[in-house]
């Protein structure tokens, strides 16, 4: 863990993505209307019919007394705990330590310009566990603390993964991911106790003879919180991605977590924008992404060839003006120079997008009420990720 951090807390997240499967619970239905996912013109109209997509994602609702976010709909997902990087998993992932980052395989993106929740040097703080480690860990263990799905790997397995790795070079070659098959009764028993202390996740490990499975996690983007929209709590949440070939038992946990939903993406931003429930910007922009891939293989295939691309840190720069709230996000034109010291709109442009030297290029959230929010977008993604669909290219000079 990185004690140095004033203003943000490390966490990590996982967008769970599984294959529709019939008789699911909690499959709300909702009406979209049909339209391509390529249509880039505004409003919820242009978001592609469910019937486009093969899978669901998972979302929470948080509790009404959570101090960060109550009441919203989030990815399963938490604060990073020590146990997450102690020295003992690496015995537990003895078998794969001769790897680089347990056999997660290197990215192309320079460590220079990587996330500091991945560049940041763990021995620095006392653990030998990388952070591309750590954090699947952390993503894994609070998936299941959360939900109750609990994704990982037999020790049986591990011959034919470390085969596949030395072979291939790569863990994830093949279909997406199952869910384990544990009985109920040995699930409910762990997930009480990793509840009750997350080092109880090791344990759990040692015991079931399981490893988590870290490989079927793909880096997807990095998103800050900014200062002041969501009380004192600031995060460094690190984005995993995983597809599952269909939809496992669910169950919410009934503290942090009291309902628990699978819909496609265009389902989750209909609702929201029709104000069924509320939603927060990343998981907006990440599920409006989505919906550029509708079939669950596609988005396999994407996401485990993308993260090896790496990803870019995301602090949203906030102001209010005109009665709405301006969110700036990088890459766009008066995207701040220093966006942690929350200078305002107007300034120079981050020398990460010098290459631009466009006074047109914009990137931001504009949210007009609670259910209202537009993405202006007309850079190029970096890392080779995906535009968002639902994105409004009107004259915005009156908001400019």
């Amino acid at each position: 863990m990185n004690t140095t951090l004033n203003h943000w807390k490390e966490s990590a997240t996982l967008i769970l993505a599984a294959g529709h499967r019939l008789g699911v619970a909690s499959r709300t239905p909702r009406t979209v209307a049909a339209v391509s996912p390529q249509d880039s013109s505004c409003g919820p109209q242009h978001l592609p019919h469910k019937s486009r997509f093969d899978y669901d994602v998972l979302l929470l609702k948080r509790s009404g007394k959570s101090g960060f976010m109550p009441n919203a709909y989030v990815f399963p997902g938490g604060k990073v705990h020590s146990s997450d990087f102690s020295i003992e998993w690496l015995d537990i992932f003895k078998s794969f330590c001769n790897f680089s980052n347990f056999a997660l395989g290197n990215v192309t993106q320079p460590l220079e310009t990587r996330p500091p929740i991945f560049a940041t040097d763990r021995l620095k703080f006392g653990s030998p566990i990388p952070g591309e480690v750590a954090f699947r860990i952390c993503a894994l263990r609070e998936t299941f603390e959360e939900s109750g799905v609990l994704l990982v790997v037999p020790k049986l397995e591990e011959k034919s993964l470390l085969k596949s790795i030395e072979d291939k070079g790569d863990t994830a070659q093949g279909q997406h991911y199952k869910v384990n098959d544990l009985c109920s009764t040995e699930l409910t028993k762990w997930r009480a106790l990793v509840n009750q202390n997350p080092s109880n996740f090791i344990r759990m490990c040692r015991e079931l003879e399981v490893l988590p499975n870290i490989w079927a996690l793909h880096e997807w983007c990095n998103w800050l919180t900014p200062s002041g929209r969501y009380g004192v709590t600031r995060f460094d949440t690190m984005f995993f991605i995983c597809c599952l070939q269909e939809i496992p038992h669910t169950l919410q946990d009934e503290k942090e977590i009291v309902r628990f939903q699978w819909s496609t993406p265009s389902e989750v931003l209909q609702s929201y924008i029709s104000g069924e429930f509320w939603i927060a910007p990343p998981q907006f922009y990440e599920l409006s992404r989505m919906c550029r891939v509708p079939l669950l293989e596609d988005l396999h295939v994407f996401s485990r060839r993308r993260a090896k691309e790496g990803c870019e840190q995301w602090l949203p720069v906030v102001s209010l003006k005109d009665k709405q709230f301006l969110s700036l996000l990088p890459g766009d034109k008066d995207y701040p120079l220093d966006p942690s010291g929350e200078v305002g709109v107007g300034t120079s442009t981050d020398p990460q997008q010098e290459d631009a030297q466009d006074d047109s290029a914009l990137h931001r959230f504009v949210t007009v009420d609670q259910n209202t929010i537009n993405i202006q977008i007309t850079i190029t993604p970096k890392y080779n990720h995906l535009l968002p669909v639902v994105t409004f290219p009107h004259d915005l000079k009156s908001q400019s």
